[in-house]
């Protein structure tokens, strides 16, 4: 048993130590996404459970949101993908997703499916000049 302090000074007890980080839902290296497109890579990896992690953001402070690119590992490969949700809470009127989304992309910025399961950040609208072709496949925008 450990002893913890509680907020006004007194010693309570609990059978476990805690961490008393805060929990983040900001993008960063080893971050968990889910795979929201139809590529058969990505059907694979939900189906073994082996969900995708990221090994770099394309950004200067590494911290990754909706809009951006990353590299992450899916099966053994490297491939580049598009955040299209995530679950830190951003400026006003932009929403929060449930969980971290994304869509994988090919060495040209194609996207590899031919469907997006989920509703698209209308936010990506302004960022059309690169991603115009995932605009294209996307069918619901919040």
């Amino acid at each position: 048993m450990a002893l913890v302090r509680g907020l006004i000074g007194h010693v309570t007890c609990c059978s476990r130590l805690f961490s008393t980080t805060a929990p983040t839902a900001a993008i960063y290296r080893m971050t968990r996404l889910r795979v929201v497109d139809n590529s058969s890579l990505g059907e694979e990896s939900v189906r073994r459970g082996k969900p995708p992690r990221v090994i770099h953001v394309y950004k200067k402070n590494s911290i990754g949101k909706v809009g951006d690119q990353v590299l992450v590992a899916i099966m053994g490969q490297k491939k580049k993908g598009l955040i299209v949700g995530h679950k830190m809470a951003g400026p006003r009127m932009t929403p929060k997703f449930d969980s971290n989304n994304l869509i994988l992309l090919e060495d040209s910025g194609n996207p590899t499916g031919t469907r997006i399961k989920v509703p698209v950040p209308s936010l990506l609208r302004k960022k059309a000049a690169d991603q115009s072709k995932v605009l294209a496949i996307a069918s619901r925008f919040i």
